[in-house]
C-alpha cells in the first residue's frame, strides 16, 4: 500500500523555500542600490575631474590675454579675459564642492582656492596698471614670475586632483564588477533554491497523488517547462558570464598597455629635456632642467613598474624607489662621484597616486642632498623605508653633511619646496627636518593602504 503524505508536510518546505527566495530577494534589491550609489558616485567624480580640467583652462586662457594685452597694448586681447576669469572663479567653486569626496585632499583643496585667488588678482594688477599706461611698471610686474609661479603651483595641485580621481574611479569600476558578480550568485542560487522547492513539492504530490494519472501528467508537464525555461536562464547567465569575462580582460589590457604607453611618452619628454639641457649654456637653466628631468622620470618609473608587474592596483615601493635611486646616481656631476647612496627599504606596496608623491618627495630630497650636503663631493646619504605598526610607514632621507639651518630661507627658487609641500598634503602625511650631529634628517610619515 502506498503511504500518501499529508498536507502539514507540503507546508514546510514550501514555507522554506518562499523565506529563501525572500531573503534572495530583499538582497538583490540591496544590490541594485548599492549599483545605484557606485554609479552616481561615478559621475561625481567624472564631474570632479571635468571641473579641475575646465578651472585649468580657464585660467591658462585668462593668462594668455593677460600676457598678449600686456606685450602689445592692444585691449582687443582683454576680450576673453574677463570671460575666462569669471569662469575660472565659478569652476573653482564647483571643484570645491566635488572635492568633499577626498577627505584627503581638504588642505590641498584649500591651498589651491588660495593659489588661484592670489593668481586672478595678479592679473587683474598687471592690467589696471598697465590700462594707467603705466607700462615699464605692469612689464616689471611680470618679469618677477610670480604670476607664472602661483600658475604652477595651480598646475600640480589640479594635476593631483586629477590623479585622485581617477584612482577613485578605478577603484568605483572595481567595486560594480564586484557588484555585478554578486548579483549573479544571487541570481544562481535563486535558482537552485527555485529547483529545490520545485523537486521537493513534486515528490510530495507524486506520493500524495500517486493512482491519479491526470494530476500526475499535469505535473510532469509542469516539470518540463520549468526545465527548458530553467536552462534558457541558465544559457543566459553563461553568456552574460563570458561577456562580464571578456570586458573585464579588455579593460585590464587596456589599462596595461595605457601604462606602458604613458611610462614611454613620459621617458620621451625626459630625454627632450635632457637634451635641452645639454644645450643651454647659462648654468641656472641647465640645472632646473636636469631637476625637471629626475622629476619626469620618477612619475614616468611608476608607469614602467605598473605595465611589468602585470597588477595595477599597486607599486611595490623598494623595487620602484631603488631604481629611482639607481637613476639619481648614475645622473650625478663628475665632482658628486664619491657621494656614496646606501638604500635600506622594506617591501611596501602602495596606490599609483600615493606612489607617484612619495616618489616625487625622495627625488626632491635626494637631489638637495647631492647638490648642499658635501661641498667636498664625498661623503653617504642614507635612505630608509620602513613600516611602523600595521598602518603607516616613514621615509627617512639622512646625510652627515654641513647640515642646513631650519631658521634660514630656502635655498635656489623654491619652487622644490613647494612642491614637497603639495605631495606632502596630497599623501596625507606628516613632515620634519632635524639637524642631525653632523647633518640632516628629513623624516615623512604617510598612512598605507592595505592590499589583499
Amino acid at each position: 500500500m502506498v503511504r500518501i503524505l499529508g498536507p502539514r508536510l507540503t507546508i514546510f518546505p514550501i514555507t522554506v523555500g518562499f523565506l529563501a527566495l525572500g531573503l534572495m530577494l530583499v538582497t538583490t534589491f540591496w544590490l541594485n542600490s548599492r549599483t545605484q550609489a557606485l554609479f552616481d558616485d561615478v559621475v561625481t567624480l567624472r564631474e570632479v575631474r571635468k571641473e579641475a580640467a575646465d578651472l585649468r583652462t580657464a585660467l591658462l586662457t585668462a593668462e594668455s590675454s593677460q600676457r598678449g594685452f600686456l606685450y602689445t597694448q592692444n585691449e582687443v586681447y582683454l576680450g576673453p579675459f574677463d570671460a575666462a576669469k569669471s569662469q575660472a572663479i565659478k569652476q573653482m567653486k564647483l571643484l570645491q564642492s566635488g572635492l568633499s569626496l577626498f577627505p584627503n585632499l581638504q588642505g590641498a583643496s584649500q591651498r589651491l582656492g588660495d593659489v588661484v585667488n592670489q593668481k586672478i588678482q595678479d592679473m587683474d594688477q598687471t592690467v589696471s596698471i598697465q590700462q594707467a599706461r603705466q607700462y615699464a611698471q605692469a612689464l616689471a610686474l611680470v618679469k618677477t614670475d610670480h604670476g607664472k609661479a602661483l600658475m604652477d603651483e595651480a598646475s600640480v595641485y589640479l594635476s593631483g586632483i586629477i590623479r585622485a580621481a581617477d584612482e577613485r574611479l578605478l577603484d568605483r569600476v572595481a567595486e560594480q564588477q564586484e557588484t555585478a558578480g554578486l548579483l549573479k550568485l544571487v541570481s544562481v542560487l535563486s535558482t537552485l533554491v527555485i529547483l529545490a522547492v520545485v523537486a521537493i513539492v513534486a515528490n510530495i504530490l507524486t506520493n500524495y497523488t500517486r493512482g491519479l494519472t491526470a494530476a500526475e501528467r499535469e505535473v510532469s508537464e509542469l516539470n518540463e517547462h520549468l526545465e527548458e525555461r530553467v536552462q534558457h536562464r541558465t544559457d543566459e547567465l553563461g553568456h552574460a558570464n563570458e561577456q562580464l569575462k571578456a570586458a573585464r580582460d579588455r579593460a585590464e589590457a587596456l589599462l596595461s598597455e595605457v601604462n606602458h604607453r604613458v611610462a614611454n611618452s613620459l621617458t620621451m619628454v625626459s630625454t627632450i629635456v635632457n637634451m635641452q639641457a645639454n644645450s643651454v649654456k647659462d648654468s641656472a637653466a641647465k640645472n632646473a632642467l636636469a631637476e625637471t628631468r629626475d622629476r619626469i622620470y620618477a612619475i614616468s618609473l611608476v608607469h614602467r613598474e605598473l605595465y611589468t608587474t602585470g597588477d595595477v592596483r599597486f607599486v611595490v615601493l623598494d623595487d620602484y624607489l631603488g631604481g629611482l635611486l639607481s637613476h639619481l646616481q648614475s645622473s650625478v656631476n663628475d665632482d658628486m662621484r664619491g657621494i656614496i647612496l646606501k638604500p635600506r627599504f622594506v617591501s611596501v606596496k602602495m596606490p599609483i597616486d600615493q606612489s607617484i608623491s612619495l616618489g616625487v618627495v625622495l627625488n626632491e630630497w635626494v637631489s638637495n642632498a647631492l647638490k648642499y650636503a658635501y661641498p667636498s663631493g664625498k661623503g653617504e646619504i642614507r635612505i630608509d623605508l620602513k613600516t611602523i605598526g600595521e598602518n603607516r610607514a616613514e621615509l627617512i632621507v639622512a646625510d652627515d653633511g654641513i647640515g642646513i639651518d631650519l631658521q634660514r630661507k630656502t635655498q635656489g627658487t623654491g619652487f622644490g619646496t613647494k612642491i614637497i609641500g603639495a605631495m606632502v598634503i596630497s599623501l596625507a602625511a606628516e613632515m620634519e627636518y632635524e639637524q642631525g650631529t653632523p647633518g640632516t634628517i628629513a623624516r615623512l610619515t604617510f598612512p598605507l593602504t592595505q592590499f589583499a
